[in-house]
C-alpha cells in the first residue's frame, strides 16, 4: 500500500490532477491487477448477503415506494435496462432506477454488511449501482467481480483514512465516488473519465448526518441507494464528456476545508500501489442480527448472559411474578464501549428517542439500551419481531430497557480505531448491578460472526442467512436458482448477468404498500 497525503490547496498553487486525490482513486480504478481467488469468494458472499436482506425487505413500505418509482421508469437508451428486486425478472428499468429501487432494499433492514475506522461504512451498497450498470451494458460476470473489487476498496480505504460523521457528514459521501470507480473499473473508462464521474459523484453525496439522528427516518435506508443513483449518473455525464469540480477535495473552497477539518487539514490515505491486489473487502464483516453493526457484539453479550441467568432474564420475560421476592433484581446496567457506540447508538447521542417504545424501527435499531434489554430477555434477535410495537412497549422490558446507560472508555475507543484487526474490537464491558449491591460484569471484543468470532461466517452461512430471509417470500426454485447463479459469478456471461436479481413468490408484492406519488 502507498499513502497519499492530501491537504487543502489554495486556487494560486495550481494543483496537478497528479496531486489529487480523486486522481490517484482513479488510478486505482484503471489498474488491470486480477482480482485474487479470497477477494472473488467474498465477493460472492456479499453479492449473496444483499439478495437476502433484499428477500426480506420486499414488502416493506420504503422498498415498496422506492420500486414503484424505479418501475414508473423504462429502459433506456444504450442498453437492455436492469432488474428491480421483486418482479418478474423480464420486466426492465433504466439503470440508475434500478440502483434506486435494490439499494434501499439492500439497506432497509441494516443487516448487510459494514466496515468501521475513521469512518462508517456499508460497502454492500456499492453493488446494487454497479450491477444495475453490467445489466443495462451488458457485462460479464468477470467484469462485474472488478468493478465490485474496486468499489470496496475506494470506499473501505477512504473511511480507514477520512472522518465524515466527526462533521456532521452521512458516511455516504465515501459511497458516491467508490460506486462510480467501481462502474468505471468495470467499463473499463480511461483515468480521466473516471476521475471526472468521481468529483461528480462526490459533489453531489454530500449530506448532513441529520437522517441518522433524533427520531431517525425512512431516509436512512434511502441514502444510500440515492448515492448509487447519483454514482450512475456522473459515469454518464462524464463519459459524455462533462467535467466536475477540480480539485474536488482539495481545493481552497473544497470538501476538506468546508465540510471537514479546514484549510489546515491533511490526512493519509492507503491506497494500492501499482499491480498490488484489491483486497480491501477482506477488511469487512457482514451482520448476523439485524441492527447497526455497534450492536452484534453486544447481541451475542446478551444472548449468553440470557442463558447463563435465567433467575434475572429468562424467568423475567416469561411471567414477572414468578421472580417477585424471590432475591436480587436489576437496579442499573452500564455499557463500557466505544465514543461512537456511546454518542451513536448509546445514551451518550442524547436522544430522547433512543428510550421511547413509540419510536420508529430506524430509531430502534439505533439504540444500544433497547436493543441489549430485549436481548437479554428474550437471548434471540429477530429482524421483525424484535422491533414490534408490541414488543417495544412491553412493560417489563421498558422498565429493564430505562435502566441501561452506556459511558465512553477510552480502550474500547483505542481498540474501535485500531487498524490491527487482531486487536480491534466493536463491543465492550458489561457491568450489571443487581438490587443487593452484587454485580455481573462480562465483555466482548468482537460480535460471534466476525471473522475473529466464535463463529466467523463462512459460505454455508451466508447461503443459510439468505434461505433464512427469503422464506416465504421467494419460491424454493427461485432460491436454488439465484444460489446457483450467484456462486458461479465470476464465470457468467452478459445474458446470465441480466438473471441476477431475485423474483418474488406469486401474490407476495401484492400484499406490499402500493403508496402513490408523482410517477
Amino acid at each position: 500500500m502507498i499513502q497519499h497525503h492530501l491537504r487543502v490547496h489554495r486556487s494560486e498553487e495550481n494543483l496537478a490532477r497528479e496531486g489529487q486525490l480523486a486522481w490517484q482513486l482513479a488510478r486505482v480504478a484503471t489498474d488491470p491487477v486480477e482480482v485474487t481467488p479470497e477477494v472473488v469468494d467474498m465477493i460472492i458472499n456479499r453479492v449473496i448477503d444483499n439478495a437476502a436482506v433484499a428477500a426480506a425487505s420486499l414488502t416493506r413500505r420504503p422498498v415498496s415506494s422506492a420500486r414503484a418509482q424505479a418501475l414508473s421508469h423504462p429502459v433506456s437508451t444504450g442498453g437492455d435496462g436492469a432488474t428491480v428486486f421483486g418482479p418478474d425478472l423480464a420486466r426492465r428499468v433504466s439503470p440508475e432506477w434500478a440502483a434506486w429501487a435494490n439499494g434501499v432494499a439492500v439497506r432497509e433492514l441494516d443487516f448487510h454488511d459494514t466496515f468501521l475506522a475513521a469512518e462508517y461504512s456499508h460497502p454492500g451498497d456499492n453493488i446494487p449501482p454497479i450491477v444495475a450498470v453490467a445489466q443495462h451494458v451488458g457485462c460479464t460476470g468477470a467484469d462485474l467481480v472488478r468493478g465490485i473489487a474496486t468499489g470496496y476498496e475506494i470506499q473501505i480505504d477512504l473511511a480507514k483514512a477520512i472522518s465524515l460523521h466527526r462533521h456532521k457528514i452521512d458516511h455516504v459521501a465515501h459511497l458516491g465516488p467508490s460506486a462510480a470507480a467501481g462502474i468505471g473499473t468495470m467499463l473499463g473508462l480511461d483515468q480521466t473519465t473516471i476521475y471526472q464521474a468521481i468529483g461528480q459523484a462526490l459533489h453531489t453525496t454530500t449530506a448532513t448526518r441529520q437522517s441518522r439522528k433524533g427520531e431517525i427516518s425512512t431516509w436512512k435506508a434511502h441514502a444510500p441507494a440515492f448515492a448509487g443513483k447519483l454514482a450512475v449518473e456522473a459515469v454518464d455525464r462524464a463519459m459524455r464528456g462533462e467535467t466536475s469540480p477540480s480539485p474536488i477535495y482539495e481545493g481552497e473552497d473544497g470538501v476538506v476545508a468546508w465540510l471537514l477539518d479546514g484549510p489546515d487539514a491533511s490526512y493519509d490515505i492507503p491506497l494500492p500501489g501499482a499491480g498490488e491486489p484489491k483486497l480491501a473487502i477482506l477488511d469487512s464483516f457482514t451482520k448476523e442480527h439485524s441492527a447497526e453493526y455497534q450492536a452484534q457484539a453486544w447481541i451475542d453479550l446478551a444472548r449468553k448472559l440470557h442463558h447463563e441467568h435465567p433467575e434475572l432474564f429468562a424467568l423475567r420475560h416469561a411471567d414477572p411474578e414468578l421472580v417477585e421476592g424471590q432475591g436480587p433484581q436489576v437496579e442499573r446496567i452500564v455499557l463500557h464501549t466505544s465514543h461512537h457506540t456511546h454518542y451513536v447508538i448509546g445514551s451518550g447521542a442524547n436522544d430522547p428517542q433512543k428510550y421511547d417504545p413509540t419510536a420508529s424501527r430506524e430509531t430502534l435499531d439505533h439504540s444500544i439500551p433497547y436493543i441489549v434489554a430485549v436481548a437479554l430477555q428474550d437471548g434471540a434477535w429477530h429482524h421483525v419481531d424484535s422491533y414490534r410495537p408490541e414488543r417495544a412497549q412491553r412493560e417489563d422490558t421498558v422498565e429493564l430497557w430505562h435502566r441501561i446507560t452506556t459511558a465512553e472508555d477510552p480502550e474500547w475507543t483505542r481498540r474501535y480505531h485500531s487498524l490491527d484487526p487482531s486487536e480491534q474490537a466493536f463491543g465492550g464491558r458489561i457491568e450489571i448491578t443487581l438490587t443487593d449491591g452484587s454485580t455481573i460484569v462480562d465483555e466482548i471484543a468482537v460480535a460471534d460472526a466476525h471473522p475473529l468470532g466464535a463463529r466467523p461466517f463462512a459460505r454455508a452461512d451466508y447461503v443459510q442467512k439468505f434461505r433464512t430471509l427469503a422464506a416465504g417470500v421467494l419460491d424454493p426454485e427461485e432460491i436454488d436458482r439465484f444460489l446457483a447463479l450467484a456462486e458461479r459469478l465470476p464465470e457468467l456471461d452478459a445474458d446470465e448477468v441480466k438473471q441476477l436479481s431475485i423474483q418474488a413468490s406469486s401474490g407476495v408484492l401484492a400484499s406490499a404498500p402500493h403508496p402513490t406519488g408523482l410517477f
